[in-house]
């Protein structure tokens, strides 16, 4: 089983479970205010380590559009399949607007479906704006 630290607190994690649900399993009310779908960005995190090298495509167009390439990660966009260190920016202790309210439940499977390319391959294919 993968290993999960967000902000030193480390668990174990079911292999393919979304980063951001694991997040919350791990007891870190992370943003997911579109529910998981590569809309907001809420749910951005900061690898300290074991940042995955694909991304998707619907991840890389999000981030790129929002100046938010190569600084932070959707966590609804990546599966746990080895070990992470990850800080989350946007959380409901740091967001008091939010008054508790995260968002809506994330599926279980990444949405929209998933395909995952070498990030180097998006880059080349849809530089950044």
């Amino acid at each position: 089983m993968p290993k999960l630290t967000v902000l030193d607190k480390t668990t174990e994690v079911a292999a393919g479970r979304r980063l951001v649900l694991a997040i919350e399993d791990a007891g870190v009310r992370i943003g997911h205010r579109c529910g998981g779908i590569a809309r907001c960005t809420t749910c951005r995190v900061q690898f300290v380590a074991g940042e995955p090298d694909t991304m998707t495509e619907a991840e890389y167009q999000l981030l790129n559009e929002r100046g938010l390439f190569g600084q932070y990660r959707l966590a609804c966009q990546i599966v746990c399949d080895h070990d992470m260190s990850v800080t989350p920016a946007l959380t409901a202790d740091n967001q008091p607007q939010w008054s508790g309210d995260t968002g809506p439940t994330p599926d279980a499977m990444v949405q929209p479906k998933a395909v995952w390319q070498p990030i180097s391959a998006l880059k080349a294919s849809h530089p950044p704006a």
